[in-house]
């Protein structure tokens, strides 16, 4: 039986509307900064927050996700590197299999960390394929999980990863191109991937602007994901354009 969270992500598609998330790293936000990003955030549409990241320096998980569902009424969702990054505060969680790698670790050893804990939280877990893609850099989820990314030129590979995830009941497809990354998911490998699936699928990595995420819409992306460019001066300004711009597609 599907969760709320993931029942309504089902919803949205079968609708044909496009959803805009903001991923909130706790390495990177105070507890009171976050709480205002995320009530912007909702009152410019988006949809849920994402909280996470491939190495979290600090110790505060469960506090930041617990003021973030004090703060805000749309899904606050875990987007976690390993099995200790949980919070029985959290609206879901994308359980993500890194699919697009090799390392046992990464594919189901932090999952069997992490299922006693998830259920002894009732956190409603959203079975994701994890797909990591080339982006011109070495991100921080390619160096900490050990794996290589989907070459960006070859959609024909992540097409074929994408079907086999849904293949194994997965939920939502997930490309990604990583945090800071200098290039995005290019709109061709978004495509193949569309042509092969019918699960929705998450994009982000690198995405800073409204034509970028447009772009990705249009390639046939279900869910749009920023989260570095809140650190720039103008960047919750350009999270607003682009939230608005996800609202108004059709």
């Amino acid at each position: 039986m599907n969760g709320a969270v993931l029942n309504k992500i089902l919803e949205m598609k079968q609708k044909g509307k496009r959803a805009h998330w903001v991923l909130l790293d706790p390495d990177d936000f105070t507890i009171e900064q976050a709480a205002v990003t995320a009530r912007s955030s909702q009152e410019n549409g988006v949809s849920a927050l994402l909280v996470g990241g491939s190495l979290l320096h600090t110790n505060h998980t469960d506090e930041f996700v617990k003021s973030l569902r004090e703060a805000v009424s749309i899904p606050v969702i875990l987007f976690p590197g390993d099995s200790t990054q949980l919070s029985k505060h959290a609206s879901a969680l994308l359980y993500l299999s890194l699919i697009s790698g090799r390392n046992p670790v990464n594919l189901i050893g932090e999952h069997v960390k992490a299922a006693p804990i998830i259920r002894q939280y009732g956190i409603e877990p959203i079975a994701t394929g994890y797909m990591l893609v080339e982006s011109g850099t070495v991100t921080s989820v390619e160096f900490m999980s050990d794996t290589r990314p989907l070459p960006r030129s070859k959609p024909g590979i992540a097409a074929a990863h994408a079907l086999a995830a849904q293949y194994l009941g997965m939920h939502t497809i997930y490309l990604e191109a990583g945090s800071g990354a200098k290039l995005t998911v290019p709109p061709e490998l978004i495509k193949a991937v569309r042509s092969c699936v019918d699960i929705p699928i998450i994009v982000g990595g690198g995405i800073r602007d409204k034509d970028t995420a447009l772009e990705k819409l249009d390639a046939g992306a279900d869910i749009i994901v920023t989260g570095n460019l809140l650190q720039n001066p103008d960047g919750l300004e350009r999270m607003k354009e682009i939230a608005q711009c996800v609202r108004s597609y059709s």
